[in-house]
């Protein structure tokens, strides 16, 4: 019987999974190439066969998802796997028509497929959005099960945004010192430090089955600390799902949020303490059309400016948290909300004094101008 030729288009982190999950080992197909969006100079890496297996002794190339027509004109493919997150329903019924209009089948891999059995209790914090507040509840799952008298091990979401993916198969953070002797990214820092200051061991990588088993020889419990609103790699036996009321609707036009939403064993209504009432409802209402077995938590997120009388009427150049704004939609983030609540005179528009790339991506939608006033950094996460 002849191979199938199979594309999974990715971004660096689901498709790697769903590969070793699915197609490593499989002698019924040939994944031709991973396409790679979203985490930058991703493309034009290759899947390492230290990774891939025996199967693809020379690696697996990666290409950018641009490239996905010229691709089917080189080589018959017949399906292509999509394995992305954060993406609205939109977005991934788009993708679908492409490839069904090049002649091939659209697949998407459910839970039974691409989820990875543990011998520990699995306990997942994922989401309807980037940004909802995985992290702060993550952490303080961790110092709940840490004063139940339980060990839990962090199992971080894949951020392989530099350095070779064979050196990142596994890797294991136990101290900041371990960050440094890897090659780390700011967002991996920003995510694994608190963890790893707090004392926690994070696991992160390429290799999700191996990663679990050391992970299970270390702990007594599998904290995952999802990426995007992807789906937990784990079977969880316990799944928290993140909402956001400041982005009413996200949750259910997504993809996959909207299915952790539905398998959810607990609902967060995060931000409630600065969200619209009539977005925190809405929320609710989501929640209790597709999920009314949930246990619903409504979760404040309190903002804590350090030095705060410094940005009090002045200007205020705000730093967000990419992802969130990038990739969530976001058209503000907690650094101007805390701008706002501790007396800001005006969120200053950086794009006036935008240079090269940035100047012209930026130069249609300019709109202030330089005043007097005295201005102040604010960073958020």
């Amino acid at each position: 019987m002849a191979l199938r030729n199979i594309v999974v288009m990715g971004a660096g982190g689901r498709d790697f999974h769903n590969f070793n999950c699915v197609f490593c080992t499989s002698k019924e197909s040939r994944i031709v190439a991973l396409t790679a969006v979203q985490i930058p100079d991703i493309a034009a890496r290759l899947y390492p066969s230290v990774v891939a297996g025996s199967l693809y002794s020379k690696g697996i190339p990666i290409i950018p998802e641009s490239y996905l027509e010229e691709l089917f004109g080189k080589e018959r493919i017949d399906e292509a796997v999509f394995s992305y997150s954060d993406v609205s329903r939109q977005h991934a019924m788009e993708q679908a028509s492409r490839v069904l209009a090049l002649g091939a089948d659209f697949r998407m891999l459910g839970t039974r497929s691409a989820m990875l059995r543990s011998k520990k209790p699995v306990l997942a914090v994922c989401a309807v959005r980037t940004g909802s507040g995985k992290s702060q509840t993550t952490r303080r799952v961790a110092q709940i099960l840490r004063g139940m008298g339980r060990t839990p091990v962090v199992v971080r979401h894949p951020m392989p945004y530099y350095g070779d993916l064979a050196t990142q198969k596994v890797q294991r953070f136990a101290s900041l010192e371990d960050m440094r002797r890897q090659q780390w990214a700011i967002e991996e820092m920003e995510e694994y430090g608190p963890h790893i200051t707090a004392r926690f061991i994070v696991y992160a990588g390429v290799d999700y089955e191996e990663i679990l088993r050391r992970a299970e020889a270390e702990g007594d419990v599998i904290l995952r600390d999802g990426g995007n609103n992807d789906l937990p790699f784990y079977v969880p036996d316990v799944l928290i799902a993140e909402t956001d009321p400041h982005r009413p609707g996200h949750e259910l036009s997504h993809y996959p949020g909207l299915v952790n939403l539905m398998m959810a064993d607990v609902v967060v209504i995060n931000k409630i303490d600065t969200a619209e009432p009539q977005g925190i409802d809405k929320v609710r209402a989501s929640i209790r059309a597709l999920n009314p077995r949930a246990q619903v938590v409504d979760s404040a997120t309190p903002l804590f400016l350090k030095g705060a009388e410094k940005i009090r009427g002045k200007r205020v150049l705000v730093v967000e948290d990419g992802p969130t704004l990038t990739q969530g939609e976001m058209r503000y983030g907690s650094g101007k909300v805390a701008a706002r609540a501790n007396g800001a005179a005006e969120i200053v528009d950086p794009r006036v004094y935008a240079m090269g790339k940035s100047a012209r991506r930026s130069r249609s939608t300019r709109t202030s101008a330089r005043s007097s006033l005295p201005s102040a950094t604010v960073t958020s996460k």
